[in-house]
C-alpha cells in the first residue's frame, strides 16, 4: 500500500525533484505533485509526495517542522478532498 502526504509551507522555488530527495531519504516515492495556481501558473506552496506506508509515517515523523529551503515544512497524511458546491 501508499500514503499520500500533504506537504505544506513550501518555498515557491521548491522543485518536485528537490521534494523527490527529501523524502526518499525515508522510502521510495511513487510521485510527487506540487500545485500551481489555475490562472496563472505559479506554485501555490504546497503539493503531495505518495509513497509506501512504513516509509510515509517516518518521512511525516522526520519532517514536519523542518527547514526546507528556508520555511518550516507542514507534513502529514493527506485527507480525502471534500467536493464544494460549484457556483
Amino acid at each position: 500500500m501508499s500514503k499520500n502526504i500533504y506537504v505544506g509551507n513550501l518555498p515557491w522555488s521548491a522543485t518536485e525533484d528537490e521534494v523527490r530527495a527529501a523524502f526518499e531519504a525515508f522510502g521510495e516515492v511513487t510521485s510527487v505533485k506540487l500545485i500551481e495556481d489555475r490562472e496563472t501558473g505559479r506554485p501555490r506552496g504546497f503539493g503531495f509526495v505518495e509513497m509506501d506506508d512504513a516509509g510515509a509515517v517516518e518521512a511525516i515523523d522526520n519532517l514536519d517542522g523542518k527547514d526546507f529551503g528556508g520555511r518550516n515544512l507542514k507534513v502529514n497524511e493527506a485527507k480525502p478532498r471534500v467536493e464544494r458546491p460549484r457556483w
